[in-house]
Protein backbone atom coordinates (compact mmCIF):
# COMPACT_ATOMS: atom_id res chain seq x y z
CA UNK A 1 0.00 0.00 0.00
CA UNK A 2 0.95 3.69 -0.96
CA UNK A 3 1.09 6.24 1.44
CA UNK A 4 0.25 10.14 0.28
CA UNK A 5 2.21 12.86 1.88
CA UNK A 6 -0.47 15.46 2.91
CA UNK A 7 -0.15 18.34 5.23
CA UNK A 8 -2.27 18.95 8.34
CA UNK A 9 -3.67 21.72 6.74
CA UNK A 10 -5.09 20.38 3.98
CA UNK A 11 -6.65 17.75 5.89
CA UNK A 12 -8.28 19.93 8.30
CA UNK A 13 -10.11 22.12 5.87
CA UNK A 14 -10.99 18.34 3.50
CA UNK A 15 -12.55 18.22 6.62
CA UNK A 16 -14.45 21.18 7.51
CA UNK A 17 -15.44 21.04 3.87
CA UNK A 18 -13.44 23.70 2.79
CA UNK A 19 -12.36 24.30 -1.27
CA UNK A 20 -8.98 25.16 -0.98
CA UNK A 21 -8.23 26.55 -4.32
CA UNK A 22 -11.50 28.88 -3.65
CA UNK A 23 -9.87 30.66 -0.32
CA UNK A 24 -6.49 30.83 -2.73
CA UNK A 25 -5.65 35.00 -2.22
CA UNK A 26 -4.88 36.73 -4.84
CA UNK A 27 -2.23 39.28 -5.96
CA UNK A 28 -3.13 42.66 -4.29
CA UNK A 29 -0.56 44.10 -6.80
CA UNK A 30 -2.50 43.28 -9.79
CA UNK A 31 -5.34 43.96 -7.80
CA UNK A 32 -4.34 46.93 -7.60
CA UNK A 33 -4.79 47.61 -11.42
CA UNK A 34 -8.04 46.03 -11.64
CA UNK A 35 -9.00 48.46 -8.72
CA UNK A 36 -7.69 51.42 -10.60
CA UNK A 37 -8.90 50.38 -14.28
CA UNK A 38 -12.57 49.36 -13.03
CA UNK A 39 -13.35 50.74 -9.14
CA UNK A 40 -11.37 54.06 -8.74
CA UNK A 41 -14.13 56.25 -10.93
CA UNK A 42 -16.64 55.55 -8.06
CA UNK A 43 -14.19 54.66 -4.82
CA UNK A 44 -11.38 55.48 -2.99
CA UNK A 45 -9.76 53.35 -0.58
CA UNK A 46 -7.85 55.81 1.39
CA UNK A 47 -8.24 56.38 5.23
CA UNK A 48 -10.15 59.91 5.18
CA UNK A 49 -10.70 59.36 1.75
CA UNK A 50 -13.91 61.02 0.10
CA UNK A 51 -17.16 59.01 -1.13
CA UNK A 52 -17.88 59.73 -4.76
CA UNK A 53 -20.39 58.07 -6.41
CA UNK A 54 -19.66 55.20 -4.58
CA UNK A 55 -18.34 54.97 -0.80
CA UNK A 56 -15.02 55.19 0.34
CA UNK A 57 -13.40 51.81 1.35
CA UNK A 58 -11.52 52.10 4.24
CA UNK A 59 -12.65 49.92 6.61
CA UNK A 60 -14.35 47.77 4.17
CA UNK A 61 -13.25 43.93 5.44
CA UNK A 62 -15.51 43.32 8.87
CA UNK A 63 -17.50 45.84 8.32
CA UNK A 64 -21.40 45.43 8.10
CA UNK A 65 -22.90 46.12 4.62
CA UNK A 66 -24.48 50.18 3.96
CA UNK A 67 -22.23 51.64 7.05
CA UNK A 68 -19.53 53.33 5.78
CA UNK A 69 -19.89 57.12 7.54
CA UNK A 70 -21.31 60.02 5.36
CA UNK A 71 -22.46 57.69 3.03
CA UNK A 72 -25.96 57.66 1.62
CA UNK A 73 -26.99 54.23 0.76
CA UNK A 74 -29.78 52.04 -0.56
CA UNK A 75 -32.16 50.35 1.62
CA UNK A 76 -31.16 47.37 -0.27
CA UNK A 77 -27.74 47.75 1.09
CA UNK A 78 -28.34 48.68 4.65
CA UNK A 79 -30.65 46.19 5.22
CA UNK A 80 -28.66 43.11 3.43
CA UNK A 81 -26.78 42.54 7.31
CA UNK A 82 -23.62 40.89 5.68
CA UNK A 83 -20.10 41.45 7.24
CA UNK A 84 -17.56 42.30 4.36
CA UNK A 85 -14.60 39.73 3.88
CA UNK A 86 -13.03 37.52 0.94
CA UNK A 87 -15.85 35.15 0.31
CA UNK A 88 -18.86 37.96 0.27
CA UNK A 89 -16.45 40.74 -1.38
CA UNK A 90 -15.97 37.35 -4.25
CA UNK A 91 -19.95 37.14 -4.21
CA UNK A 92 -20.61 40.25 -4.70
CA UNK A 93 -18.35 41.49 -7.23
CA UNK A 94 -19.21 38.59 -9.60
CA UNK A 95 -22.80 40.05 -9.42
CA UNK A 96 -23.48 43.26 -7.65
CA UNK A 97 -27.44 43.69 -8.36
CA UNK A 98 -27.65 39.95 -7.99
CA UNK A 99 -25.83 39.68 -4.52
CA UNK A 100 -27.72 42.93 -3.43
CA UNK A 101 -30.68 43.33 -5.58
CA UNK A 102 -31.79 47.20 -5.41
CA UNK A 103 -28.51 48.48 -4.51
CA UNK A 104 -27.59 51.72 -6.84
CA UNK A 105 -24.02 50.28 -7.95
CA UNK A 106 -24.11 50.00 -11.92
CA UNK A 107 -21.07 47.81 -11.76
CA UNK A 108 -22.03 44.74 -13.52
CA UNK A 109 -19.46 42.29 -12.03
CA UNK A 110 -15.75 40.66 -12.50
CA UNK A 111 -16.39 37.60 -14.31
CA UNK A 112 -12.79 35.64 -13.67
CA UNK A 113 -12.14 34.37 -10.38
CA UNK A 114 -8.44 35.17 -10.62
CA UNK A 115 -8.89 38.74 -11.09
CA UNK A 116 -11.93 38.68 -8.33
CA UNK A 117 -8.86 37.53 -6.06
CA UNK A 118 -6.41 39.81 -6.97
CA UNK A 119 -9.02 42.61 -6.08
CA UNK A 120 -9.88 41.33 -2.87
CA UNK A 121 -6.30 40.62 -1.49
CA UNK A 122 -5.60 44.82 -3.56
CA UNK A 123 -8.91 45.82 -0.88
CA UNK A 124 -7.44 43.50 1.95
CA UNK A 125 -4.52 45.20 1.85
CA UNK A 126 -5.31 48.93 0.71
CA UNK A 127 -8.50 49.39 3.47
CA UNK A 128 -6.77 48.14 6.71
Amino acid sequence: MRTLDISKEVIIKVMKGVNCEKNKMGDAEKGKKVFVTKCSQCHTVEAGGKHKVGPNLHGLIGRKTGQAPGFTYTDANKSKGITWGPDTLDEYLTNPKKYIPGTKMVFAGIKKKAERADLIAYLMASTK
